[in-house]
């Protein structure tokens, strides 16, 4: 690994609580939850579940939270893992950051976060998703850096989560440990407070929960706009770790 910050981008309702929680369990590792998320709300002038409180509990400044992830690793912890949303980066930042860092994208069948996200939030857009922000650092990333990000489909890694472990840490270049498969149920002081509202499911967890297929049958008002995110995510999960027999 170039660098010990690991740069985790994700789409809403990805499992990226849970894999944030199975960092955050390694003595090694320090975790921050979202740290664009302020900054999002505050530019956008969307409206989400506890905007107004988000807004004030972290940075609104792009230039400041930059400095800040980029910089010395809280507590001299050797790994700094962040768990950052695709979509809270808004058209036209510069993101020449990232490439100082180990960047992965977390990805998931849109069926599965459409069903999942539309039960806490109203989609109105692709933009909300995560998959074109995904496919802009992917590309970024291998025409500018030549080292393409690592990706994780979720289902993969709750159906073997143990092997998909080893398998991530041995792409970051960094030691597997068996305290990532499961933790303390609860929540946490580096929960952004949208946790309330978000982790209800994680804070009672201690693992990884099984995978649960479902037949995947999306609402009429959203087949259109799975059917555009399925374009995106076959060309990332083609790309994906692949666990080898």
């Amino acid at each position: 690994m170039t660098s010990n910050i690991i740069a985790m981008w994700s789409g809403p309702r990805n499992v990226s609580t849970a894999l944030m929680r199975s960092f955050e369990n390694r003595s090694d590792c320090f975790v921050s939850d979202e740290p664009f998320y302020s900054y999002f709300l505050y530019k956008t002038g969307l409206k989400h579940p506890l905007s107004d409180k988000i807004i004030k509990s972290g940075l609104i400044d792009y230039n400041k939270i930059i400095k800040y992830i980029t910089g010395h690793t809280p507590f001299s912890k050797n790994i700094w893992y962040q768990k950052h949303m695709a979509h809270h980066i808004l058209e036209g930042v510069n993101m020449d950051w990232i490439k100082n860092m180990a960047n992965c994208l977390l990805i998931r069948h849109p069926s599965d976060v459409i069903l999942s996200y539309s039960k806490k939030n109203e989609i109105d857009n692709i933009q909300q998703l995560g998959y074109l922000q995904q496919i802009k650092i992917y590309k970024m990333l291998t025409e500018e850096t030549g080292v393409s990000p690592i990706i994780i489909d979720a289902q993969d890694l709750l159906k073997e989560p143990r092997k998909m472990l080893i398998e991530i840490c041995k792409n970051l270049k960094i030691k597997f440990n068996d305290k990532m498969l499961s933790w303390p149920p609860g929540g946490r002081k580096t929960d952004g407070i949208w946790g309330k509202h978000w982790y209800k499911q994680v804070e009672v967890s201690t693992g990884f929960k099984p995978y649960l297929k479902t037949d995947r049958t999306i609402p009429l008002r959203y087949q259109n706009l799975n059917n555009e995110c399925m374009k995106y995510y076959d060309f990332l999960h083609q790309n994906r770790i692949i666990l080898s027999n």
